[in-house]
């Protein structure tokens, strides 16, 4: 066998190609029969099928590989110690005001010429309460951060225990912020919550939950979104000067914001940076650290992990639970318990159990809700286990704003109380592994999924904490996986396709798992990203620091693929907005509606995937086109990108069609001024088009002719009512202010249903 050329020349180019020629180039006869399990008296035609589907094995093996990725913290140059001025909101637990950490902090500000405004917040504060509270505190004050100390309470939360007393206070606290029209750039401070290297524990992975959540906040609160700094025990000089400088350079590039050149009522796209701004990092005693997503090396070839005795896995009777048992059931475990709320009332739970059980493993199926610390003891007690698989859990979609403090909850229960009682009661117990069933929305975030981004950022916190202690650990944040998992259709992965995410085909999944407990891997993040067509939307609102250092990221930006989520892109958002309001300008109000209606619906076409904007229809409700929470953020960041405007996270659901989102564009960027005329001319410019392609019957042309005689007759008589109606019923600006401002606000349905009934009347 000859190997080819540019297989020994550049083994970079296969390496699964480059891995055989190089055994065949060593001339190592026993690797190469070890390798393809040939025997001494095998002929050719033997080993040619055995060497096709080592090939074809390792080729997968390969394409997995792709799919690892990991978090590192990269040292950041040493910010600036310059002193820096600006009042400060601290939001902290009221009970733990005096507390000597707590008081370091506000030391931190002081001393470096931050004014810091403590603002306590009790345990069981509501969010209109803090939204009170916040507005007081503020007063007239212009306010240059926020920065919430509220994380560190680790005690349950007397509104919703399934959460830490800081869980559930930050979570309120960014509501409440929102509702007090505070947009001063919000940081959350955690202590010990993450490890910025291997030998470096994590003691407090419930404030991990905190980081889940400010990925989301970045995303659908992008303007008001500081970042997330961890710091450790002792805050001393040092740690207190760096807190003070990520602090204020957080402010300065806040008050840019708001001075750019697309401000506009306070509504300004972002300042220009030479690259994106660090809102993921982490102050110790030898520096500053900032997070970054980094790939992996390959699963390594040395010994594979095998079960052996009793697994339980939970979620066991789920779409992935059932996977994982299938490989199990294979692979040597004696004994499977699959857990579940339903337990054998479970969908295919009987079904699930036959296939298992022939394969020659017994199988168990208990009804027992993980989030229950008694049933799940109850659980354990009766059946002993040598391994753990945690794949229970929900994913509860909901733009934050809009969820209920008992909604979060019960999306963090099932995956964080679970895995915490799961951790609790094994103890000490030696296990062969104790996997995790993370997502890659506690990585990176996700629109819509902030409580299931804070539970999932919990496993990964709580994996390190438990391998910090010499205890077995593995946590896995998933890409979404096919046939099952929170994948409920092909639309669904199409849309997820469209936005760079491939769902991965369950054999694969379950490869990467083999290869994370053969490896000994603590977190990794498994996922099949197309990254260049994923950086666009990902980064229109904000440039991201965490997959800056991707090889396929910078590559796209500095190509110029991703257009405005590059280093520029706040800049060309400014550009944008400035060129579409100069499009406004030199339009008809009618013409003004349509261009915004023609820019909303290109928009929601690119985002569902779809290749040009007749797909969407502009009367549509956005629910009836195929839009979730994530499209909904895309959609909401790519109008912000043109518009300039500070849109809301719900603004989908706020107007849920393009029409209804096109007139609120219009209002905010032309303003009030000329709006009923304009949306009456609009109208009737809409109602000359249906007229001009109406049918050609006679009868049907009389109807609008007696319709239209009907309109008119209103006009007039409405008019009249204007200018001989009694002085007090008419307004501040002495025009009657009922029928007249009706019919300026009417559509053509509802002008048409005027004329209805003004004929039923006649």
């Amino acid at each position: 066998l000859d190997a080819p050329e540019s297989a020994v020349a550049d083994p970079a180019t296969d390496p699964v190609e480059a891995e055989f020629w190089a055994t065949v180039e060593r001339e190592d006869l026993g690797a190469l029969a070890e390798t393809l399990d040939i025997a001494a008296g095998d002929t050719f035609s033997d080993v040619l099928p055995r060497l096709s589907s080592w090939r074809r094995r390792r080729k997968e093996q390969s394409t997995v590989d792709g799919w690892r990725y990991g978090i590192t913290w990269t040292r950041l140059p040493e910010p600036e110690s310059r002193d820096r001025a600006g009042v400060w909101l601290v939001p902290v637990g009221a009970e733990r005001l005096r507390d000597d950490w707590i008081t370091a902090c506000l030391r931190a500000l002081t001393g470096r010429g931050l004014t810091p405004v403590p603002v306590p917040v009790e345990p069981a504060t509501d969010r209109e309460t803090l939204a009170a509270r916040l507005v007081e505190a503020a007063g007239d004050k212009d306010i240059a951060g926020v920065l919430s100390l509220l994380s560190v309470d680790g005690s349950p939360a007397p509104a919703a225990p399934a959460l830490t007393t800081g869980a559930a206070l930050s979570v309120l606290l960014v509501q409440a912020l929102g509702d007090a029209g505070i947009g001063a750039p919000l940081w959350c401070a955690t202590r010990n919550a993450v490890g910025v290297s291997p030998a470096e524990g994590v003691t407090e992975p419930w404030q991990a939950q905190v980081w889940g959540l400010g990925r989301v906040v970045a995303l659908e609160h992008a303007r008001r979104w500081g970042g997330l700094v961890d710091l450790p025990d002792l805050i001393d000089d040092r740690i207190a000067g760096r807190l003070a400088a990520v602090l204020g350079r957080s402010a300065q590039a806040s008050a840019g914001a708001k001075d750019g050149p697309a401000a506009k009522d306070g509504k300004a796209a972002g300042p220009a940076a030479d690259r994106p701004a660090e809102d993921q990092v982490a102050i110790r005693d030898r520096g500053v650290f900032g997070r970054r997503l980094a790939r992996l090396p390959a699963s390594g070839s040395g010994p594979r992990w095998s079960p052996r005795g009793t697994v339980l896995v939970t979620g066991g009777t789920g779409a992935l639970g059932a996977h994982v048992a299938r490989w199990l059931a294979g692979a040597g475990a004696e004994h499977l318990v699959l857990s579940g709320r339903r337990g054998p009332e479970a969908p295919g739970a009987a079904a699930l159990t036959a296939e298992l059980e022939a394969l020659g493993v017994r199988v168990t199926v208990a009804a027992c809700d993980v989030a229950d610390r008694e049933a799940l003891a109850a659980l354990l007690a009766e059946h002993p286990v040598n391994a753990v698989v945690h794949a229970a859990g929900t994913a509860e979609a909901g733009m934050l704003a809009d969820t209920g403090l008992d909604a979060f909850a019960a999306t963090v229960a099932a995956k964080s109380l679970g895995a915490w009682h799961l951790h609790e009661l094994l103890g000490e117990t030696e296990l062969d592994a104790f996997v995790l069933f993370s997502s890659i929305s506690g990585v990176w975030g996700g629109g819509g999924q902030a409580a299931y981004s804070a539970a999932n950022a919990f496993l990964d916190g709580l994996a390190e904490h438990r391998r910090s202690r010499g205890l077995t650990a593995t946590a896995i944040a998933w890409g979404p996986w096919a046939e099952g998992g929170m994948v409920a259709d092909t639309g669904d992965e199409e849309r997820l396709r469209q936005r760079g995410l491939t769902v991965l085909r369950p054999d694969r999944a379950i490869a990467a798992l083999h290869g994370a407990l053969s490896d000994g891997d603590g977190t990794v993040t498994v996922a099949d990203v197309d990254w260049e067509r994923f950086i666009v939307p990902f980064t229109l609102s904000r440039p991201s620091a965490l997959l800056s250092d991707l090889p396929e990221v910078r590559a796209a930006l500095a190509t110029g693929t991703a257009g405005r989520a590059g280093t520029a892109g706040h800049t060309g958002q400014a550009a944008e907005a400035s060129a579409l309001r100069e499009k406004l300008s030199g339009l008809s109000g009618g013409e003004q509606e349509r261009l915004l209606v023609d820019v909303v619906c290109a928009h929601a076409a690119a985002v569902l995937g779809h290749s040009g904007s007749s797909a969407v229809e502009p009367d549509l409700p956005f629910r009836d086109l195929g839009f979730d929470s994530l499209t909904a953020v895309e959609l909401r960041n790519l109008l912000t990108a043109d518009t300039g405007l500070a849109l809301p996270a719900t603004l989908v659901f706020d107007h849920p069609t393009p029409e209804a989102i096109a007139r609120q564009l219009w209002s905010e960027l032309v303003g009030e001024a000329g709006s009923s005329e304009v949306s009456v001319f609009s109208e009737l410019d809409r109602l000359e088009a249906v007229i001009s392609t109406a049918a050609a019957e006679e009868t049907v042309r009389s109807g609008v002719r007696r319709r239209l005689r009907e309109l008119l007759s209103l006009l007039n008589s409405t008019g009249e009512q204007s200018r001989s109606g009694d002085p007090g019923d008419r307004g501040e600006d002495g025009r009657a202010p009922s029928d007249a401002r009706r019919l300026a606000d009417a559509t053509v349905e509802d002008i048409f249903d005027l004329i209805d009934k003004d004929l039923e009347n006649s």
